[in-house]
Formats: structure tokens, sequence, C-alpha cells
């Protein structure tokens, strides 16, 4: 990295010097009152840039073809809670206005500059207004712009406008730490008790999340470090803290993310709609799982071929990840998520000791 920093700063004060030397010749020939036409476009130059600009249209329009073709196979599969169905329609309404803007507005730009580049004498028709032309690419964008900020705003209310008294719902807090997450049940209560960064080297260190063992609310908490499950078409609502620095919360296929701010509580709730082994079935998922597995039966041989352990066969799941740069272990803090049936949760859950087995 250092290496290539430096060969790049060699590149830019070569640059800056040739620069100098240019505008240094320029004030030379200024004061000498002589003429330099080195730097005048001819028709030939002309020519050539205007041909390069088309030629960059088609460029720039089979690369977008090529990677909506070759790359459409690495995005996500479809929503795997009721929130995300209406967040990917609104996702993909924005793609397509921003394509079809940006297709248009660049097959202009750079047709005329092709079509008008000066060889000739040739100039393009000017005028200096028009009111019509103005209103149209005035107003349209606006109603546009206007209609896609309205309806992302109440996708966005819809989303984040849910009662955290709901009975009903399942509370989790997931704690995030460099780097590692882990997550909390509210227990039989359904109410989280108090918890403080105080109170982490409590009970020989055993007290992972900082549960104040003062708080009955906390008793039946239930702390797990390796995987959580959630049940399927149960609101689940998540509270989220963080210890250390700043982490995010992102569970991309539930369409989810929120950050995690030490010091204060932040909220995200929604509702799975499809439990792990649904999704497993997932055409989208098993092209991608079988692809994977692909790359690392390959990769398996080689390490075979060395004397070395093979790779395990992949398989989905769904996985909490951080979402911010939160030091040099980031990119490996990630949870396990299994979405059950109501009677496979049920029966996990009751498998979990609760925080006040901790405190005996």
């Amino acid at each position: 990295m250092i290496g290539l920093l430096t060969v790049a700063v060699l590149v830019l004060m070569g640059i800056a010097i040739w620069q100098i030397n240019n505008i240094y010749q320029l004030i030379q020939n200024k004061l000498g009152n002589k003429r330099d036409d080195s730097q005048v476009a001819t028709e030939k130059d002309n020519d050539l840039q205007g041909k390069l600009m088309f030629a960059f249209l088609v460029f720039i329009y089979v690369v977008t073809i090529y990677c909506f073709w070759a790359y459409s196979k690495v995005l996500l599969p479809e929503a795997a809670s009721e929130h995300g169905v209406p967040y990917d329609r609104l996702l993909w309404i924005s793609f397509a206005i921003i394509l079809f803007a940006q297709t248009i507005t660049q097959a202009f730009l750079h047709y005329f500059a092709y079509k008008y580049r000066g060889i000739n004498n040739r100039k393009a028709f000017f005028f200096t207004h028009d009111n019509n032309l103005e209103l149209i690419w005035t107003v349209i964008p606006a109603i546009v712009f206007f209609c896609l900020i309205i309806y992302g705003m109440l996708t966005w209310s819809n989303i984040m406008n849910f009662n955290d008294q709901d009975e009903d719902a399942l509370v989790i807090e997931l704690y995030a730490q460099q780097w590692n997450w882990k997550a909390r049940y509210a227990g039989q209560d359904n109410v989280l008790g108090d918890a403080n960064v105080r109170f982490l080297n409590d009970f020989d260190g055993r007290n992972t999340v900082g549960i104040d063992s003062s708080d009955p609310n906390g008793w039946d908490d239930i702390v797990v470090t390796q995987e959580f499950h959630i049940p399927v078409n149960r609101k689940v609502i998540f509270k989220m803290r963080s210890q250390d620095v700043l982490h995010s919360a992102y569970m991309p296929h539930f369409r989810a993310q929120m950050n995690c701010v030490p010091g204060m509580i932040t909220e995200f709730s929604y509702t799975p709609t499809k439990t792990t082994a649904e999704m497993r079935m997932n055409p989208d998922v098993v092209a991608k799982v079988d692809r994977i597995n692909k790359i690392r039966y390959e990769k398996s041989q080689k390490l075979i071929a060395k004397g070395e352990e093979s790779l395990e066969p992949y398989q989905f799941d769904y996985l909490l990840l951080c979402a911010k740069i939160c030091g040099t272990s980031h990119y490996n803090m990630q949870m396990k998520i299994v979405v059950d049936t109501e009677k496979d949760y049920n029966k996990w859950i009751s498998s979990q000791d609760a925080f006040a087995s901790i405190m005996q």
C-alpha cells in the first residue's frame, strides 16, 4: 500500500511540474508577443474527440447491459420480512427512474457532442431561450421527484411506525461490541431488564451484556452468543446497544438496518415471513449455494493437493452483520439468525438458561 501511494504521489508531482512548465511557456510567449497555436484544437482533433465521445456512449451502454446480465445473479433474493416487499418496490422504482433519466441524458450528451463536432466550420443550432423547454425540464423532474419523495416518506413511516408496547411482539436486544454480537431475549415477562456496561464484570464476568441484577425484569432474560432464533410470522422488536464504538445491525435478507450507538438504545422492528428452511428452497438461493459450493470444491481440490484440509460445503443461513467499519475484525462480525416455526422456536427457547441461573 505504501508503495502504491508513493507511485501515486510521484505521478501527481510529475503532472503538476508539467502543468507549471506549460503555464511558464504561455507566460513567456505572452511577454514576447509570440502566438502559440500548439494548444488550439484543429478540425482533426475535433473529429477525433467527437468520435471518441460517441464510442464512449456505446461503451457505457454495452457495459451496463453486460452488468445486468452477469451480476444480477448476485443480488439478494426476495425479502423475508413483511416490510421488505414495499421496501424493494420503492428501491426498484427509484432504480428505474434513475436508469431512464441517465439513459436519455447521456445519449443526448454524447450524441450531440459527436454530431456537432467542429469540422468544416459546422455550428450547432443555438437559441437563447425557450419557455416550453424550460417548463418541460423543470416541471416534469420536479413532479417525479416530489412523488418519489412522498412515496419514500410514506414507506419509511410505515416501516418505522411500530408500537414497542405490543404484547404479541417478541422483544430482543442486540448487543454489539468489537467484534461480536449477543442477543438478549426479554423472557416470560417480555420486558428487558435494565442493563449497563458497569455490570459487565458481575458474576465473574459471566454477565456478558451488563444486566442489572437488582432489576427483577432481567432475571428471566436469556442471553445467546452463537445464533439467535425468531419465530416466523411474529413481529420482532429489536432494541440495540453498543458497548464500545458505533456499530450497525444489518440483516440484509430482512431489509433491516439500524445503528448501534454507545450510550443510547436504538430500535427496529420487522415480521419475518419465511423460515430458514423455506428460504433455502428459494430458486435464487439454491442457485447461489450451488455457485459458491462449486468454487469451494475447486479450492478444496487445490488444498487437498497441498495436504491441507478441504473447505466445508456452504449452506445458506440468515445473518446479522455489522455495516460500520468498526475495527480490524469488522469483516467477521456476524451472527447466525434462524427463523423457526412457532413450535420449533418454543422448543428452542425453552432449552435456554435464564439470567437467574447465572446469579445463583
